[in-house]
């Protein structure tokens, strides 16, 4: 059993913290969501490793794209994928699969609104400091000396902040549909192998598309943030990150929340209905 606290207190309870929504969607059991200020780190991990599937993917697609021009943004999604692969796998908390879990766990009762809010907010804002610390180590390494503003993150980068709220708010319902698509998946689905596949898939296709995934930003954001070419990138201030940052969110509530998360509570609210 996983077992985090917040502020010493127990707030949720499951037998697995990977296997949330199965328990709750399929089998009805409360699952535990707790958050501990001695287990912070678990809430880090999950910037931690899409970070490091971000920081290699964009230097690949550097390299390749010198060999066969645009052919970068091919691969890219597939390397950025394993992050999400290695979260699942190691149990690490993802930020935007919490909004479905949060969301359905609300509607069913099982916990409070404000304390689901309250443990987003923590898992967010951890998820960020994750990826910033590991964005700060890549940028002190050999491969991300020579970064350049019309390498392929930070045009990437650049290409986000340069979009219109309703532009972001829209990618980002599409991209925690996808992300939570792979999560369920993921719970569902026995074979490891299976499991591994199909969460590279999903993640893939938001990816290739350009969708706007918060935890996902974070780890680019980082990456150019403590690189000497973060001056240079356009729209790189403050006021628009935080633009950014707060209408993703908001999408990636929808998306993955509304859209995701609620559908499956109502249609399993009745647990006599079940069947296994």
């Amino acid at each position: 059993m996983v077992v985090i606290f917040f502020k010493g207190k127990l707030v949720w309870q499951n037998r697995h913290l990977s296997q949330k929504l199965h328990l709750l969607v399929r089998r009805k059991r409360p699952y535990l969501i707790v958050v501990r200020q001695s287990m912070l780190f678990v809430l880090c991990t999950l910037g931690l490793f899409l970070t490091l599937s971000t920081a290699a993917g964009a230097i690949a697609a550097d390299v390749i794209n010198k060999i066969v021009p645009g052919s970068g943004r091919l691969l890219f999604p597939f390397i950025f994928a394993w992050g999400l692969v290695y979260i699942l796998f190691l149990n690490a908390e993802l930020t935007t699969s919490n909004m479905m879990y949060l969301t359905a766990g609300t509607f069913l009762k099982k916990i409070k609104f404000s304390k689901a809010l309250l443990i987003l907010l923590y898992c967010t804002f951890f998820n960020l400091v994750g990826a910033a610390i590991i964005g700060w180590i890549f940028n002190q390494t050999v491969a991300y000396a020579g970064l350049t503003p019309d390498g392929f993150v930070g045009t990437v980068v650049a290409n986000k902040l340069s979009r219109g709220n309703s532009v972001v708010l829209f990618e980002a319902i599409a991209a925690n549909i996808f992300v939570n698509v792979a999560i369920l998946s993921f719970l569902l689905i026995k074979s490891s192998t299976a499991k591994m596949w199909i969460v590279i898939s999903a993640i893939y296709m938001f990816v290739f598309l350009t969708n706007e995934h918060l935890a996902a930003n974070f780890a680019s954001f980082s990456l150019i943030a403590f690189n000497k070419i973060a001056s240079q990138v356009q729209g790189f201030d403050v006021f628009n990150i935080l633009r950014h940052f707060s209408i993703t969110f908001i999408g990636n509530v929808i998306g993955g929340g509304l859209l995701i998360g609620l559908p499956y509570a109502w249609m399993n609210k009745d647990e006599e209905t079940y069947v296994d």
